[in-house]
């Protein structure tokens, strides 16, 4: 039996058929004819934002906390066009996320209508797929379609844009049975004999390193690399998109490498003689200078996504395939040659790593002026709301200081914006991840710069019953601008002053607990070292409406440790003028 509808019904039908509950989005004129049958959806939840960028990210938060793709919806021209920038953030870290967009009638495609944008072209390289639906027979098809794509193999999002007269036609709904796509065939079963081969590499190896990125956590890979770390006795280092997928508590975790990483991380890789590559891209951020990356390690490169497999340093061993079944293999693999007699030693290793972890460990000065230390701020939000919740950061010095100083023990419990970084990502964010695991206390670090792109978004959070939590990390400027002004710039401090945190005079611009109160929010406000613990209990015992706390904080506090741009790794230094002396640790 086949039932007549209009296009708009026959999207929203769609969404209900393949198990959607939240969209998050705006209406518009051309996208208007959807938001009348979904005014009458009895499964599908939509939450009116207060702008595209924010329904974008908040899709994001939405898939992050499910694993599911998240789902926004914007009208054409302007609409759509400020959904590029979270379809970019999703693009780079590989988010299932599925965005709708209205398009102007088919018939003034190309005549520069009024609210035209060619957003398929637009969104072509920052999209994992886009589609232009003129005919409203496609509509089902093109939805089943679109959400297998961002959902399967490297995740991504995928733009479905539909005209305005395809959503106001009428035709026969039918749900593909099968989906079609012959150029679209990922690999997730790893070659076995390079999973031999990469088991035999890890044995025969002395300085090995787990090398664990963002693929893992999409995976759901975290128990199965667990399996693999313990029963090799190999380190693990985790990027800042993959903190929690091994726990920091482990005796096997290292730490983060990177710019703002580790120097057990950062060491452990530049010492190693095999890295094995999981789900990580060999991205600037991690390599430092590229050339001079790891020079005397052997590679083993893991990723579902063929293309990433030696873009950026050679593989010896490439292995396509979704890092949870490659691990499974690996596991299997390495328990084999273990019980022909074959195993690792890495003693010597381990004492070297241990030698970095116990030298140089994480820490930071108290300000001698009396203002808060932005570390300590974080490391008790993150001993006081505890392992069980989640933290959604903004991008900057916040961003790795909520890396550093909280010690992340469960998968998906860090969410921020790695590979984009986009200022404004983390409220939309906590806002979706809240809505998408309601019961899980939410916490959005937040610093003073990226709190003023999106904080519409509280108004969106007190309307709908979204209690999220805001830290908003406040030092009166653009951090980590204000840092590299500071160590490369000789303190020419051009346009990073915000002024929401002022030295002399009490005038905030704006006020913090103010504009949170008028956002129906409530406003919290800490300026002591001694009231930190006190304002965190307040702001956890709120539940039933969204809570924002202005931490002012000391307004020259650096994000150590650092590698400076275009560097090498070799030459991080863990607090400023100050390098380890590696000579001592070989």
């Amino acid at each position: 039996m086949t039932e007549q509808m209009t296009g708009a019904q026959s999207l929203i039908r769609s969404l209900e058929q393949v198990g959607v509950d939240t969209v998050f989005g705006i209406p518009g004129g051309a996208i208007l004819p959807a938001y009348d049958p979904l005014y009458d959806s009895a499964k599908v939840r939509h939450i009116l934002m207060r702008h595209e960028q924010g329904a974008g990210h908040a899709a994001e938060g939405y898939a992050y906390a499910t694993g599911r793709p998240g789902v926004c919806m914007a009208t054409s021209g302007p609409g759509a066009t400020n959904l590029v920038t979270p379809l970019a953030d999703a693009y780079m870290d590989s988010v299932p996320m599925v965005a709708i967009t209205g398009q102007v009638a088919a018939p003034m495609i190309g005549t520069d209508a009024f609210q035209e944008a060619d957003i398929c072209g637009i969104t072509m390289p920052i999209t994992k797929h886009n589609f232009l639906v003129k005919d409203v027979r496609d509509i089902p098809r093109t939805v089943a379609e679109a959400f297998h794509i961002a959902a399967t193999g490297r995740p991504g999002p995928v733009l479905v844009d539909i005209s305005k007269d395809a959503l106001q036609a009428a035709s026969d709904f039918v749900w593909p049975d099968r989906l079609d796509l012959p150029g679209y065939r990922p690999v997730t079963k790893p070659h076995g004999k390079q999973v031999r081969e990469a088991a035999r590499m890890i044995l025969d190896a002395k300085r090995p390193v787990l090398y664990v990125g963002g693929g893992v956590l999409r995976a759901g890979a975290s128990a199965e690399l667990r399996v693999l770390a313990e029963l090799t006795g190999v380190p693990v280092v985790t990027t800042l998109m993959a903190r929690g997928v091994f726990p920091a508590s482990h005796p096997q975790y290292v730490g983060m490498p990177g710019m703002h990483g580790d120097v057990s991380a950062v060491g452990a890789l530049q010492k190693a003689d095999l890295i094995v590559a999981l789900g990580a891209r060999f991205d600037d951020r991690v390599t430092g200078r590229l050339d001079s990356f790891a020079p005397d390690a052997k590679i083993v490169h893991a990723d579902i996504d063929p293309a990433e497999i030696s873009k950026n340093r050679h593989a010896d061993v490439p292995i396509v395939g979704d890092c949870r079944e490659v691990l499974a293999d690996l596991v299997v693999a390495v328990r084999a040659d273990q019980e022909k007699g074959r195993a690792g030693d890495y003693t010597a290793w381990w004492q070297q790593l241990n030698r970095l972890r116990e030298t140089y460990s994480k820490g930071y000065e108290v300000p001698d002026d009396g203002s808060l230390a932005p570390q300590m701020v974080i490391q008790r939000l993150g001993e006081i709301a505890g392992p069980e919740a989640t933290y959604v950061a903004g991008v900057g010095q916040h961003q790795m200081w909520a890396a550093q100083f909280i010690d992340y023990e469960r998968s998906g419990a860090f969410v921020n914006s790695g590979g984009l970084g986009t200022m404004g990502f983390s409220v939309p964010a906590a806002l979706g991840a809240k809505v998408g695991d309601p019961g899980r206390v939410i916490w959005s670090i937040d610093g003073d710069g990226c709190f003023q792109m999106t904080n519409q978004e509280l108004a969106t959070c007190a309307i709908e019953g979204i209690p999220i939590k805001v830290a908003v990390v406040n030092n009166g400027n653009l951090g980590m601008v204000r840092q590299w002004q500071t160590l490369f710039y000789e303190g020419r401090y051009s346009n990073t002053d915000l002024q929401t945190s002022p030295r002399d005079e009490k005038v905030r611009i704006p006020d913090f607990v103010k504009l949170s109160e008028a956002y129906g929010c409530v406003g919290l406000r800490c300026e002591r070292a001694e009231d930190i613990d006190a304002t965190i209990e307040k702001a956890m015992a709120i539940d039933d409406a969204p809570v924002v706390v202005d931490f002012t904080v000391n307004h020259d506090a650096m994000v150590w440790p650092m590698v400076g741009p275009g560097v090498s790794n070799d030459n991080i230094q863990y607090a400023r003028d100050m390098a380890p002396s590696w000579d001592t640790e070989d």
